[in-house]
């Protein structure tokens, strides 16, 4: 995931949360909203109860190569709001991928709207 792929806005990433589709499990909560470009954005939110800085910024990092990795799960014309629950924080990076992809996989509505 390249830089330029990042929602950076806070007003979007508000908007993105507020009226975007949510799917969910135990580990992480995804939310999406349609755009007009063709180009995904992504953003990612690890709150503060989940550790110190460095395991919220270490967890990004393996978010973001996951996306990298799996770009093709996420359907065109969207943004996405990637939220990090605090059960992720005992898992090995290969569980956190398996997860996030069964997750997209069952996607169900995200097409839709």
């Amino acid at each position: 995931m390249k830089k330029k792929d990042v929602v950076k806005s806070n007003e979007l990433f508000n908007e993105i949360i507020a009226k975007g589709i949510k799917i969910s499990n135990k580990y992480y909560a995804i939310y999406a909203i349609k755009k007009d470009f063709i180009k995904n954005n992504y953003g990612i939110a690890v709150g503060k109860k989940i550790g110190n800085a460095v395991t919220r910024n270490k967890i990004k990092r393996q978010i973001r190569n996951i996306i990298t990795n799996n770009f093709k799960l996420f359907p065109n014309y969207h943004n996405y709001i990637i939220m990090i629950r605090k059960e992720l924080i005992n898992l090995s990076y290969n569980e956190m991928e398996k997860y996030l992809v069964e997750l997209l996989n069952n996607k169900g509505d995200i097409y839709e709207k």
